[in-house]
């Protein structure tokens, strides 16, 4: 079997395997060294997104081996020798995922390399050239994208040209799968999605997080490509008080005729109005996210009888009233495996409630992330019933009095040994107060791989636990640890999420104390999200401050 593969035998297998490494770039690059059959099913899978996962500025050159006599005019005015080297492959036939800031920043690092001292007004009309240049290429290569990002970019203005071209290569989005709009001016990019409206029917997933809409034309392109999909399975919708509240109202109701392809659907940041009761039509929804919209009013207007669903995440400025979805847990039962409950530093009522609905209904939740909440016997008794949990993000609260104290201690050290043998990811970088936290890591028996907490300062116990883990388990790859900062009256003021922010003498010993036995890591790297938008929530992190 081995040999089969080795040799190409079996290629339907092997680009299996190889799919399954399209995000390690240094693994894959390793594969097309191999031999000759594994270059040729490595090199496509490798250039499908060369915008993200490559540093390498010298990717804009390969795509230049194939410029026309008229792009290497251009080029020559601006004093770039044009004698590309000749490719094996035609690189650009291979893009399947164009991310417009990450293509706008190669393309900047490519001039800079190039041109290192081009003056500021000669480099923006430069960039526009070499912008269109690679567009033509891409477009002309016969590409067909699965993923297009279409985000702020000063120097992406589809002209006349690239129009006709996209109007003629139709096959450029004909297999156009996920589309997300994250503009701040939609006018930039206008004419694109119009081309878009008129050409793409099949989308699994859109997403429009949209800070401006200027004019009754643009709103109507959204709509037009919300109704023109065959079986979208997945709408994100971020609204924001700039727009129109009627704007909001006509993109939602447009979802109406998706209401049975409809699989998951996100509402962040959107004002509640009665436009939104399209949601009870929904028959099958698998994952809700609702951030900072009326979650309150919303989560009435879903239909119990029709939600049962995987993934259940509530983000709010306030408090959140459990009892709210207690009917859709208890509908949705065994089948929910990921549920998000995030109210900041307030507090999530009915909470006696929502611990015996899972406890009762919802043992096979596989993410957990619980904030404002005390612990008890009965949230020690819902980790216990959590035997396939993987994730878990807590914020509990402590006590001020000696006695809460030494009942911290205890509580802490029993949820220290019910953590089932599944977990894989523990988050505590939500509790301030981590004088405990050694207590956690000697009674602790899970095979952690990813740790995220908070310290106040260096605490000699707590870095010893920590070493006495890693040496223990030998399973902890990666941690992540934020600081508090104080204010003279004894009030946080700011709180790190990456270690190389912070510089002091502490901060140093805690660095040097674990070097060797644990990787550091920047929180953003290591912090898990349910729907995978960084931005969003780090938006939403701003607003709790």
């Amino acid at each position: 079997m081995a040999s089969k593969i080795l040799m190409g035998d079996m290629p339907e297998l092997m680009e299996r395997i190889l799919m399954n490494l399209r995000t390690e770039f240094h693994s894959l690059h390793s594969c097309a060294l191999v031999n000759r059959h594994w270059c040729k099913m490595s090199i496509p899978i490798l250039w499908q997104d060369p915008f993200s996962f490559t540093k390498n500025q010298a990717i804009i050159s390969e795509y230049f081996s194939s410029l026309d006599d008229n792009g290497k005019l251009i080029l020559k005015e601006f004093g770039i020798i044009t004698d590309f080297p000749n490719t094996l492959f035609n690189y650009a036939r291979f893009l399947k995922v164009l991310d417009l800031s990450l293509f706008d920043y190669r393309v900047d690092q490519w001039i800079n390399f190039q041109l290192s001292n081009i003056e500021k007004n000669s480099k923006n009309k430069f960039k526009y050239d070499i912008t269109n240049l690679l567009l033509k290429i891409l477009i002309k290569s016969g590409a067909t994208l699965s993923t297009l990002i279409l985000n702020d970019s000063d120097v992406f203005k589809v002209n006349s040209e690239i129009s006709y071209l996209l109007e003629r290569n139709t096959h450029f989005f004909s297999q156009l799968q996920d589309l997300f709009v994250r503009e701040y001016n939609v006018e930039n990019i206008i004419v694109l999605l119009k081309i878009l409206s008129s050409n793409v029917t099949n989308l699994y997933e859109l997403e429009l997080k949209i800070f401006n809409i200027y004019d009754t034309q643009q709103l109507h392109v959204f709509i037009s490509i919300i109704k023109s999909q065959q079986h979208l399975e997945w709408f994100k919708f971020h609204g924001n008080e700039k727009i129109i509240p009627e704007y909001n109202e006509e993109v939602i109701s447009a979802l109406e005729n998706q209401n049975r392809a409809l699989k998951g659907i996100q509402i962040a940041f959107c004002k509640f109005n009665t436009e939104f009761e399209v949601l009870k039509k929904f028959e099958h929804l698998e994952a809700i996210s609702i951030v900072c919209s009326d979650e309150q009013k919303m989560l009435k207007l879903l239909n119990p009888d029709l939600c049962k669903i995987s993934t259940l995440e509530i983000c709010s400025y306030e408090s959140i009233e459990a009892a709210n979805i207690i009917q859709i847990l208890e509908n949705s039962g065994p089948l929910l495996q990921q549920l998000k409950l995030d109210s900041g530093e307030n507090e999530i009522y009915s909470q006696s409630l929502l611990l015996e609905t899972l406890i009762n209904f919802c043992q096979n939740i596989t993410y957990l992330y619980i904030s404002s909440f005390k612990l008890s016997d009965q949230f020690l008794n819902l980790i216990n019933c959590l035997q396939q949990l993987q994730f878990l993000s807590l914020c509990w609260l402590g006590g001020e009095s000696n006695e809460s104290k030494e009942m911290m201690k205890t509580y802490i050290k029993n949820f220290a040994e019910i953590l089932p043998s599944t977990l894989q990811y523990l988050d505590l970088s939500n509790i301030w107060e981590s004088s405990h936290i050694d207590i956690l890591l000697d009674h602790c028996d899970a095979p952690l791989e990813n740790l995220l907490m908070t310290v106040e300062d260096y605490n000699s116990d707590f870095i010893d636990a920590l070493i006495r883990f890693c040496e223990r388990k030998k399973t902890l790859n990666c941690v992540n640890i934020g600081r508090l900062d104080y204010d003279r009256s004894g009030i946080c003021k700011e709180r790190f999420s990456c270690y190389s922010t912070i510089n002091d003498k502490y901060w140093k010993k805690i660095q040097n104390d674990l070097e060797g036995h644990v990787e550091f890591v920047e929180y953003e790297s290591i912090l898990v999200n349910l729907f995978e938008d960084d931005e969003l929530y780090e938006f939403y992190r701003l607003g709790l401050q």
